[in-house]
């Protein structure tokens, strides 16, 4: 039986997740729990979903393998392409499915979070598709380093607003979406863009997201003769690209590795805390203060980590280690040159790991979550290599 199961009526996977919320967004988190439930059993609902995710978003992505860096590296390398999907990246299968939601709610407006402006780009698309108000919250260091992004969801209609307290980056946008969320909550659909917050997010985002995991599991077999890869390797910040595609190989002997940033090492680093309405691994002092975290990827600079992957590695499901930033530029650069493809800075920690990790797996067959494009990211790296 797979590991990965509908949570109880707490919203727990094990000890972890919940509903740590103000007592003015209990009724609207019971709201969205009931609205979703009967949502995902509407067959409806999922066939104009299943509709938009092949017409609109370009599913399902195609598999990729990797010849000349397999070779490399003494592996099989294989990515799933999420970089291909509509918007470029995975976000957009969440939020296709939250935005749909939403306007079945009678929501006229969606406000969400962002770091590396890829979950603000597809709320902004998913908002003027449907014809929904959007506002995306962004920390304003993150603004400065993905300033191509704001600008795409400026121009598709979004109100892009930055945070400015604390590190000014994910977790501030996150603080300030949930205090527009509180205010407006008889209009306004949270639009989260990772399997963290309260229940039923973690859930709901998952199974929007496993999309990934279903196709991949079926692509796999038919590229190695009905075998599933020997390990399965994703980038973790929140975790929603690497739950997506850990669904599809949880009940499988594949290893499953969830790739964290050394500067935001929450299952690594963290403790059990409460933060954004979740309990979770948590980087914290030892008086129970958030640290920030720091990634040179916008989009993982995040101090905790979405509950399901606490769950996973407290039972020893997955293993969650971390890269530095020095490896991620190298991994950056090693798949664009050896490749043609430029992936995400997000994905590139993935890369990192498995090249880290390549003389131990020699022989093996891996696949990797390519779950965005590296176009945001070309202009930093502009100045981090050089401009060379």
């Amino acid at each position: 039986m797979s590991v990965m199961q509908t949570p109880g009526a707490d919203g727990r996977f094990g000890q972890f997740g919940g509903q740590y919320v103000p007592e003015t967004l209990v009724p609207a988190c019971q709201e969205l729990e009931r609205a979703f439930s009967e949502a995902w059993n509407d067959a409806l609902f999922r066939e104009e979903l299943n509709h938009l995710l092949k017409t609109y978003a370009g599913r399902p992505s195609i598999l990729t393998e990797c010849h000349n860096l397999g070779r490399e590296l003494g592996i099989r390398l294989f990515l799933k392409r999420e970089d291909l999907n509509h918007t470029g990246s995975h976000k957009i299968n969440n939020v296709l499915g939250q935005a749909l939601l939403a306007k079945r709610m009678g929501k006229k407006r969606i406000v969400a979070e962002t770091g590396a402006g890829q979950h603000g780009v597809a709320s902004a698309t998913a908002a003027a598709l449907l014809g929904l108000e959007c506002k995306v919250f962004m920390g304003a260091v993150d603004m400065e380093r993905q300033e191509l992004n704001v600008f795409r969801m400026r121009l598709l209609g979004a109100e892009v607003v930055p945070a400015q307290s604390g590190s000014r980056t994910l977790k501030d946008a996150v603080n300030e979406a949930m205090r527009d969320w509180v205010a407006t909550v008889e209009s306004t659909h949270y639009c989260l863009g990772s399997v963290m917050g309260p229940h039923p997010y973690p859930y709901m985002v998952r199974q929007f997201h496993r999309v990934i995991g279903d196709e991949a599991r079926e692509q796999c077999r038919e590229a190695l003769g009905g075998d599933d890869p020997d390990v399965v390797v994703a980038c973790v910040g929140g975790g929603s690209n690497a739950i997506g595609i850990f669904s599809g190989f949880v009940d499988t002997r594949a290893r499953l590795i969830g790739v964290e940033p050394a500067g935001g090492a929450a299952v690594g680093r963290g403790v059990p805390g409460v933060v954004h309405g979740m309990k979770s691994y948590l980087m914290q002092d030892e008086v129970g203060q958030v640290q920030e975290a720091h990634s040179i990827s916008a989009g993982l600079d995040y101090p905790g980590v979405g509950p399901e992957h606490s769950y996973l590695s407290e039972i020893g499901r997955a293993e969650y280690p971390s890269v530095t930033d020095t490896e991620v530029i190298d991994g950056f650069t090693l798949l664009a040159r050896s490749e043609g493809i430029i992936p995400a800075l997000e994905c590139a920690h993935a890369l990192a790991w498995i090249k880290r990790a390549a003389p131990e797996m020699q022989g093996q067959v891996v696949l990797m979550n390519l779950s965005g494009r590296g176009d945001k990211d070309v202009a930093q790296m502009m100045d981090v290599l050089g401009k060379s």
